[in-house]
């Protein structure tokens, strides 16, 4: 039951964290050129840095889940 849920858990996690890394804008826009990024002229705007803060955040919570699962699994 626990690794049941634990591996669900890891794959929402999985997707969240491609879709926050798809909303980074790199070279060309990527999909946070779509309006969730707005670009400013003095450098990183504030929504970009909160974008990254979750990413970081989230990837955090995917390791440790990793971590959690290859132990149970063990």
């Amino acid at each position: 039951m626990l690794v049941g849920t634990l591996v669900f858990f890891h794959i929402c996690i999985s997707i969240g964290l491609v879709v926050l890394i798809l909303m980074h804008s790199g070279r060309e826009g990527g999909l946070g050129g779509l309006g969730f990024t707005p670009t400013s002229q003095g450098g990183t705007h504030i929504v970009e840095k909160n974008l990254t803060r979750l990413t970081i955040a989230i990837s955090v919570v995917w390791f440790l889940d990793t971590i959690a699962l290859f132990r149970l699994l063990k």
